[in-house]
């Protein structure tokens, strides 16, 4: 099993009056991780993630939109000064859509180490200038492929 790990340090306004991690902020954590691990960095501003290679540039011809977003809270995160460490893979990848799964932990080094949360994140990939569904392309799903495994597994309902 391949893993992305995406370290991801928490600010004090990600915060709320009860003292964890507010669910509102849990989608900007997700989303800064989804940018490390997917998106090409700009030039000169160091070597991004071997997955790094979706060009999210002003005036790139494919667009990467949110579909659909699940998140489990199974415990509070506190506040930590190191980063806590969010593991992430794909669970899926259609013709024009991937899911990206998720699961947040306390920093490396923590003993015990406490999974707080789950989540997932579906993408539909679309031509820019139409705003319709495109197919993800070969050298995306190269990239990706060594980071598939089952999609996240979250608690039953009911």
């Amino acid at each position: 099993m391949t893993r992305l790990h995406v370290p991801i340090p928490l600010r004090w306004s990600d915060f709320d009056a009860y003292a964890h991690v507010n669910n509102a902020e849990m989608l900007r954590l997700l989303e800064e991780a989804r940018i490390q691990a997917f998106w090409r960095p700009d030039e000169g501003t160091g070597p991004g993630a071997d997955t790094a290679i979706m060009d999210a540039r002003p005036g790139a011809e494919a667009l990467a939109l949110i579909a659909r977003q699940e998140i489990e809270y199974l415990a509070p995160i506190p506040y930590m000064r190191a980063p806590i460490d969010i593991e992430m893979w794909i669970g899926r990848i259609g013709g024009a859509s991937l899911e990206i799964c998720y699961e947040l932990y306390s920093p490396v080094g923590v003993v015990p180490r406490v999974l707080f949360t789950r989540a997932a994140t579906t993408l539909v990939m679309v031509t820019a200038a139409t705003g319709k569904p495109r197919r993800i392309e070969q050298n995306l799903r190269d990239a990706w492929s060594p980071y598939i495994e089952e999609p996240v597994q979250f608690a039953k309902r009911g």
